[in-house]
């Protein structure tokens, strides 16, 4: 059986060495480069099944690197890791399209669940819902975008299409925060992913609801969490 391919983007020696010894050592297959540049090509050229990739690097930052293999390769799982721990960073990071967001230093402990945790989500995403249509736009969650009446097109990430997923499949049924990041995130929660979650919503509804100041698709039930409302126009 082929190894799980993992990409480790990192320019500092030390710690690249660390994650590719603690990768190795629990099975997978790694690829180490110290460049954004070398990296995205890597991810391009290859067929890495997830990356971690560092922030700052040379050649070209993290975050465009992630922009870049989001157009090119829109399923594929990347874990930011940076020692930018600001709130507006993991925003950043998380609004881009990474799946996770580890700040430094870290555990190779909890890093090796971090990332088990993307793996599994990676593998068992469901594949029931395709699609969504709304009476003033089209969500094709296999192609990761939002299709405009007028004609312009919204980019959703892998992460919103399973969200979307989850609440469309529980119809009128209020999803707890606990209960979306068990199920979506793959239960590897901690503080700043369970803010997460409020903010992958507010953004979904700024791509899914005609006055996201007032939504009507996707509601907030107080304590109880958010639910989809089936049949809204």
């Amino acid at each position: 059986m082929a190894r799980t391919v993992i990409l480790v983007v990192e320019d500092d020696p030390a710690i690249r060495q660390g994650l590719c010894d603690a990768l190795e050592f629990k099975g997978y297959a790694v690829v180490g480069c110290d460049s954004g540049d070398r990296g995205l090509e890597l991810a391009l050229s290859g067929s890495p099944d997830l990356v971690l990739l560092d922030v700052l690097l040379p050649g070209m930052e993290g975050f465009t690197v992630l922009r870049e293999l989001r157009k090119a390769r829109p399923r594929l799982p990347v874990i930011m890791l940076t020692a930018r721990g600001t709130e507006g960073d993991r925003v950043r990071g998380l609004e881009e399209g990474a799946d996770d967001y580890v700040v430094k230093p870290f555990s190779a402990t909890e890093l090796l669940a971090r990332v088990e945790a993307v793996l599994r989500r990676s593998a068992e995403r469901p594949t029931d819902v395709r699609s969504l249509s709304l009476a003033d736009r089209t969500v094709d969650l296999e192609r990761l975008e939002v299709l405009l009446q007028n004609g312009e097109k919204l980019s959703i990430s892998e992460l919103e299409a399973d969200i979307i997923r989850y609440l469309v499949v529980n119809p009128g049924r209020p999803i707890h925060r606990k209960e979306m990041l068990q199920r979506v995130w793959g239960g590897n929660a901690r503080e700043m992913e369970t803010r997460a979650v409020d903010m992958h919503i507010r953004r979904l509804r700024e791509k899914l609801e005609r006055d996201p100041s007032c939504p009507e698709r996707i509601l907030t039930i107080r304590n109880k969490g958010y639910m989809f409302v089936e049949g809204a126009s």
